[in-house]
């Protein structure tokens, strides 16, 4: 059996599926962090956070620069620029179809709002 290799994106996509993945990336976006820095705020282990850590690397998402026993690691958003390009096409399909829906309910609302005819006197109904 031959197996493919994974398209960059999908590694992207696979690293930015995990809840902790993410944020450690929002706060890399603050600025370079230790790996102890980033496990912080989820009362997790070094090794843990090494794991969520070798897969963001594996994507392209982060770069660890290692200084003796101290691993810092750096934010790298060009793989994200790319998943923004192929998730921009999304975003105009669904842009044109809510713009679509908003005219239909202006248009609907349009027509509740105008007041039903008047019987003339002479008018038997």
């Amino acid at each position: 059996m031959v197996e493919l290799l994974p398209l960059p994106l999908d590694t992207v996509f696979h690293a930015l599926g995990d809840p902790t993945r993410r944020r450690m990336l929002e706060r890399l976006a603050g600025g370079a962090r230790t790996v102890g820095e980033l496990a912080e705020p989820f009362s997790m282990s070094l090794a843990a956070a090494s794991k969520h850590i070798k897969v963001l690397e594996g994507a392209g998402l982060i770069r660890r620069d290692v200084r003796g026993r101290t691993h810092l690691c750096h934010l790298e958003a060009g793989p994200l620029a790319e998943a923004h390009r192929w998730l921009a096409v999304y975003e105009r399909f669904w842009s044109a179809r809510l713009d679509t829906l908003e005219r239909l309910l202006r248009e609907d609302d349009a027509l509740r709002s105008v007041p039903p005819p008047v019987a003339d006197e002479g008018d038997e109904t």
